[in-house]
């Protein structure tokens, strides 16, 4: 691919928690940090100030209305998406437990819940959690359905939380950061290694929920900058050289991070029009 990696911010250890890696994505605030293509070429960018706001806005939502904190389990019921990726990072900046779920889930299959993040929350009336519906469209001022009772309508709940994270419970190194069907892994191990140079923009292509994640908190820890795709649109890319190559160009990406690809990954059924 194109372009020599962005010169690494000088830093001592490397991330091995959210909140580090936010500290160090913010040293240069305008750098683009993730980028996502969704499956009609929806672009949006996030730079280290942004990606840092978002994540601290939802923090606050997730403490102030929930008390989350370690060991609360936090059921992600989303697709791969930049909104995924906020909240992933959400809970264990408060050291809850992400729970991922396939296409399938629903609250009879995951009785353990105490938060669910949805784009589905129709599928999660029995499960007695509480309710996170997400709109995923990026300009999205509300979730365009029926909500359940109870339940936050994240797109209109979040922007009203503070931009900068207020009291947070401390993290338990060995409490479980996220589990799946796949395996799980503790707070202490959950920033992975991808062998992509440091500062390197990096393309992630789906592969399994917690692999997916990992490569995005692998390549932030390098102090590099991620560009996400949507399945449908890695698979576009897997079949059209010409569209790999802009893309490549355009954001000018020079490297691709190794995710387990061995998980199927269905197109979800949309979550209903949301308006803007």
């Amino acid at each position: 691919m194109v372009s020599a990696p962005h010169a690494p911010a000088p830093r001592g250890d490397r991330p091995t928690h959210v909140a580090d890696l936010l500290r160090l994505v913010t040293r240069d605030p305008g750098r683009p940090r993730l980028t996502w293509y969704g499956d009609d070429g929806e672009r949006v960018e996030l730079s280290g100030a942004v990606l840092e706001n978002w994540v601290n806005k939802t923090t606050n939502l997730l403490v102030e209305e929930f008390d989350a904190g370690p060991r609360t389990q936090v059921v992600l019921d989303l697709p791969v998406h930049w909104r995924t990726v906020v909240w992933a990072f959400a809970a264990w900046r408060v050291g809850a437990t992400v729970v991922l779920t396939d296409e399938n889930a629903t609250g009879a299959s995951t009785p353990h819940a105490d938060v669910v993040v949805t784009d589905r929350p129709d599928r999660w009336t029995a499960s007695g959690a509480e309710l996170v519906a997400v709109a995923l469209p990026a300009l999205a001022r509300a979730f365009d359905g029926a909500l359940p009772a109870g339940a936050i309508d994240a797109a209109s709940a979040v922007m009203t939380y503070g931009d900068q994270v207020g009291w947070v419970p401390q993290v338990e190194p060995a409490a479980p950061a996220w589990v799946s069907g796949a395996g799980s892994a503790a707070h202490e191990e959950l920033v992975p290694r991808t062998g992509t140079a440091p500062g390197a923009r990096t393309l992630v292509t789906p592969g399994a929920g917690s692999a997916t994640l990992g490569a995005c908190l692998a390549v932030l820890a390098d102090d590099g900058s991620v560009v996400l795709v949507s399945p449908r649109y890695a698979r576009r890319l897997r079949t059209d050289e010409d569209a790999a190559r802009r893309l490549a160009t355009g954001e000018r990406i020079d490297a691709e991070a190794h995710v387990d690809r061995d998980a199927p990954q269905p197109d979800r059924p949309r979550s209903p029009t949301t308006s803007t």
